[in-house]
């Protein structure tokens, strides 16, 4: 019988954008003869639950972060508290290792999943935190957190086809570049949706946002579906007049909805940009009030021409016409995940 090589695979539960970008690297994993456990907490867990109900789960304390105007800043000043959060996390991993034939540890965004004992990973875009007058010191803190882990792993392409921008871009770090990451494939299929408009993110501003959408295309003459992006027991569906409303979809249906539309509306969430660049679709964008991050990949992607964007307080239906003049994601990016990835998880322990 072979070895069972267990590898703790661990998003952050920010949005479902950490989780979603884990998918393919599970799928793979099992491609390649390991075994991932899902580590994580809230909607992300449940996510990955879903998609691999056959797969053993560790319960992480959340972060729960609270929403401030600048997110960055305000995670800023919930260090104390996230401090006790990340060793309490670190415990429950290090408890688990113990216990268990443990070959590696893949975080994304989690910064208390990491072992001295075995090779640790973590998966970010953001080598540079964007937080206003604050940037310096928050890059800083979180390339710091990065450098505690064995190698870091960049969903991207390196140079001039970059989606990230400058967000990734630093120097003297380990790092590896993963390529477009999505979980999704492109299909050809006849388009049924005039709009699909995709939902994520933390509360209040995702309420917010869907509140606003469903009034201004309740009298658009057109087919458009909305997916909530809450995920609960079960999946329901509902009209509200001339919109189709799911309140969360499973990859595959997901896949099949963003193939068949014509136009994306969502947030400039990283994870988002991956699908549609992988989907090669139209987009326009509406990035979280306040969020650099968000902010920056909007402006970045409307500079390239690629997808128009609108602040959230400015939107009108009339901005869509707009997307006529911008390329969509048109370029068949690498987005395969090479089995040698995986080669510092081959022998137990670190070398």
């Amino acid at each position: 019988m072979a070895e069972i090589k267990k590898i703790i695979v661990a998003p952050l539960n920010w949005g479902l954008g950490h989780a979603t970008r884990c998918i393919p690297i599970i799928s793979s994993l099992l491609d390649n003869e390991f075994t991932p456990v899902i580590a994580g907490d809230g909607e992300a867990l449940q996510l990955l639950q879903k998609e691999f109900p056959n797969l053993a789960v560790i319960t992480l304390p959340s972060y729960n972060i609270k929403y401030k105007k600048n997110l960055k800043l305000g995670l800023f000043f919930q260090i104390p508290r996230l401090r006790k959060v990340v060793l309490k996390e670190t415990q429950v991993i290090d408890n688990y290792i113990n216990k268990n034939n443990v070959y590696g540890i893949i975080s994304d965004n989690r910064f208390g999943v990491r072992s001295e004992k075995v090779p640790s990973v973590y998966i970010t875009h953001q080598l540079k935190v964007l937080s206003g007058i604050t940037t310096f010191f928050t890059t800083q803190i979180h390339q710091s957190i990065i450098r505690k882990y064995d190698e870091c792993w960049i969903p991207d392409v390196e140079g001039a086809s970059s989606l990230s921008g400058k967000l990734s871009t630093v120097k003297n770090m380990k790092i590896k570049y993963l390529g477009i990451l999505s979980r999704l494939e492109r299909e050809k299929q006849s388009i049924k949706n005039d709009v699909l408009i995709l939902l994520s993110g933390p509360e209040p501003q995702r309420g917010i946002l869907e509140k606003l959408l469903l009034t201004k295309f309740e009298k658009y003459h057109g087919r458009v579906v909305l997916v909530r992006g809450k995920v609960e027991k079960a999946q329901t569906e509902s009209r509200k007049n001339n919109i189709l409303v799911f309140n969360y979809v499973l990859r595959e249906q997901l896949q099949e909805l963003i193939n068949a539309s014509a136009l994306i509306i969502c947030r400039s969430g990283y994870s988002s940009i991956l699908d549609a660049a992988k989907l090669q679709k139209k987009v326009f964008f509406i990035p979280t009030p306040h969020q650099s991050e968000q902010e920056y990949l909007a402006t970045y992607l409307e500079k390239q021409k690629i997808a128009p964007f609108a602040k959230q307080h400015n939107f009108k239906l009339e901005m869509l016409k707009n997307i006529n003049g911008y390329s969509g994601f048109q370029n068949t990016l690498n987005s395969k995940i090479e089995s040698n990835l995986f080669d510092l998880f081959q022998r137990k322990g670190k070398s």
